[in-house]
């Protein structure tokens, strides 16, 4: 079991990314396959980021699993990648500054 949430989001980000990539390699059945994907990875994208963030991954996870040839995209890791490094960055930079 994974004892925490940052380490379960990026286990879980590389699978749905997986899931989608999937699709995009079986020919003629990717498409139809995208049909069910795109708005279920957009709810899991929001079910894994609360808050706005989670809804605006959620909207572009939708679009960009629906766009035949954006399969390769791999959203989930990007917005794990924002969630935990960018963002953690820019906060800590914002409290440099604060300091000073």
């Amino acid at each position: 079991m994974v004892k925490n949430k940052r380490t379960r989001n990026l286990i879980l980000g590389l699978i749905f990314d997986a899931l989608g990539m999937v699709s995009f390699m079986i020919p003629g059945i990717g498409e139809f396959a995208d049909i069910i994907w795109a708005p279920l990875s957009g709810w899991l994208m929001t079910r894994l980021y609360n808050g706005k963030a989670g809804q605006v991954a959620g909207v572009i996870n939708f679009v960009e699993e629906l766009v035949p040839g954006l399969d390769i995209i791999p959203s989930f890791t990007l917005m794990w990648l924002y969630t935990y490094v960018l963002s953690n960055d820019r906060k800590k930079s914002a409290m440099a500054l604060n300091k000073n």
